[in-house]
This record gives C-alpha cells, sequence and structure tokens, in this order.
C-alpha cells in the first residue's frame, strides 16, 4: 500500500497533510525514516511522530453525516469571519477526539442538508467523481414556475455560458398557495459549483431554499439541524463494493 493512503486510513488526515507529515521526517516505516515514495508492506510498522500506526487503526475509511445549516460556509477558514464547517463541528462534543474530517462535496454557504466527511480522501475523491455517479438528491423550493418545455430541457441537459450541464432528473412536487413559490425535487448525478441555482436563474426562477436530502445511499432521515452521526460500519463497507472502492 502508498504510504499516502496508509497514513489517509489510518485518520492522518488529507493527502497533503500525509505528505507535510512525510517531508517534515516524522513518518518511519520499520524503522526507517520514510519518503513519500515509500511502500507499506504488510505487516509494516509505522511510525509517526512516535506513535505506532497498526493494521486496525488503518482499516476501513469511516464517513459521517451532518445536517449543514444555512450560513456555514464549507471551508477550514473564512476571510470575511463566516462560520466554518470546522469551526461548527468544534462545537459538538462529539467531534472532539475525530480523526481530521474532510468533506464529500460542498453545500454553498446558503444550501442546507446533508454533507457527507471522511477520514479518507481517496474514499472523498470517489464519492464525488463525476464517473461514480451517486445521485445527490435536493428538494428546492423557488420563485416562479417551470414550465413543461423547461423541465423537458433540463432533463435532456443544458449549456450556460459554455458550461455543459448533464441532464437530470426534476419534478414539480408542490405549488404555494399564492401560486408565487413552487417545490421541486432535483436528482442530479454530479454536482457542478451552484448548480441548481444556476439552471434554475436560466430558466427564470429564483432558488429561495435548497435542501440536499441524499447522497448516494446514505439520507438526511431525521438528522436535526446541526445533527452529527456516525455511518454505520456495515453501511460504509456496502456503499465501498457499490462504487468499488478497494
Amino acid at each position: 500500500m502508498r504510504l499516502n493512503k496508509f497514513l489517509q486510513q489510518a485518520g492522518i488526515g488529507s493527502r497533503r497533510e500525509a505528505e507535510r507529515l512525510v517531508v517534515a521526517g516524522v513518518v518511519q516505516v520499520n524503522g526507517l525514516v520514510a519518503s513519500v515514495t515509500t511502500e507499506v508492506p504488510e505487516g509494516a510498522e509505522v511510525r509517526v511522530s512516535g506513535k505506532v500506526l497498526n493494521a486496525a487503526s488503518a482499516g476501513q475509511p469511516r464517513l459521517f453525516r451532518y445536517h449543514k445549516p444555512v450560513g456555514v460556509i464549507v471551508t477550514a477558514r473564512d476571510s470575511l469571519g463566516r462560520e466554518t464547517l470546522y469551526n461548527a463541528l468544534a462545537k459538538l462534543p462529539i467531534t472532539k477526539n475525530l480523526p481530521r474530517l474532510m468533506p464529500v462535496g460542498r453545500l454553498d454557504l446558503n444550501s442546507e442538508g446533508l454533507l457527507l466527511l471522511t477520514d479518507s480522501g481517496p474514499l472523498a475523491q470517489v464519492l464525488m467523481s463525476p464517473a461514480t455517479a451517486l445521485p445527490r438528491i435536493y428538494r428546492v423550493r423557488v420563485h416562479g414556475r417551470l414550465t413543461a418545455a423547461q423541465l423537458e430541457k433540463w432533463r435532456r441537459g443544458v449549456q450556460i455560458e459554455g458550461i455543459d450541464y448533464r441532464g437530470a432528473e426534476v419534478h414539480e412536487e408542490d405549488v404555494g398557495a399564492s401560486g408565487l413559490n413552487a417545490w421541486y425535487r432535483v436528482v442530479l448525478n454530479e454536482g457542478k459549483n451552484r448548480e441548481i441555482r444556476r439552471i434554475f436563474e436560466y430558466f427564470g426562477c429564483e432558488v429561495n431554499r435548497l435542501i440536499r436530502t441524499a447522497y448516494g445511499p446514505c439520507g438526511l432521515a431525521t438528522l436535526p439541524m446541526r445533527g452529527f452521526m456516525e455511518v454505520p460500519h456495515a453501511e460504509v463497507s456496502a456503499l465501498m463494493k457499490q462504487v468499488n472502492f478497494a
């Protein structure tokens, strides 16, 4: 196994963080200072700053669900002083002794709902990959309504300012009593930056609420706002098998 992958699966953090530790000379494999090209043979002893990382600690990646509220920005730091994802997680007692976690994709500042986090950079990349095509399900409230022709056009795929957006499942679910706002169910198989908002704007509608309710087989379910919960081991195993992650 590659050393950076071993370190990530052991909960060290991202590939960049793993490589930083290796370059700093604090990682040893079988008693020898490691380099970024070092391989970790089965049964090898790996130490970081003297602490042994055994095979058990480098086992299956961990995955967590977080119910992100509006106003939390999915980044490590923010020059405008807004609440970041890591600020928000640090306030939760359950997150105090966890490894470094990274988000699987993003939700913008004004969006809410399910955000997955994992201690495995490679797993995060696979789950986000357009090739994997995991469905992302959203409930979206907009000012305005799409016509039947616009719905059909979106389902086939649209191009906006030179950017191609794949076709999506999109259905109107409910219309408010005033008729000014409507709820839609949108299912994407990839998530480009502000994709849903841009497409509704392209069709003359304004998004005023956007909630992600599921990412692949992982659902928001009854997780409360700012709730944080680990995905059970068996469900992570099934997901890894589904996306061919070894």
